[in-house]
């Protein structure tokens, strides 16, 4: 079965006509091929708000929660990244830097001719 997707401006429209009292709920019903329970329903959203045409500041606040989720989250993968990138030099360098001591390589200590 298919449901309707009705849009808040034609809800809101709908719910206007309702509260002008242009016409009655039983002719936006039979017209529009809806229940009178949905009707109501859209009467209570509307009185909460709901079908407003500017978002609300509830909205608002929603949509900056997620944008900056998302934010944290890329900084989130970039701090692991440069974690992982630092520990790497640090080994790389421990590897380099061994505790035993350097030897000059034999090919200039054993060059002819006395010291």
């Amino acid at each position: 079965m298919k449901y309707r997707r009705f849009t808040q401006d034609f809800k809101r429209s709908l719910v206007e006509q309702l509260l002008s009292e242009t016409v009655g709920p039983a002719e936006l019903c039979r017209r529009y091929n809806l229940s009178s329970g949905q009707l109501y329903t859209w009467k209570r959203q509307y009185a909460d708000g709901k079908l407003t045409a500017e978002p609300s500041r509830e909205a608002e606040l929603a949509a900056r929660v997620r944008e900056l989720e998302c934010l944290l989250g890329k900084v989130t993968l970039e701090n692991e990244f440069l974690k992982k990138a630092v520990r790497s030099n640090l080994k790389q360098t421990e590897k380099r830097e061994s505790s035993l001591p350097r030897i000059a390589p034999l090919s200039k200590a054993f060059k002819g001719g006395a010291s």
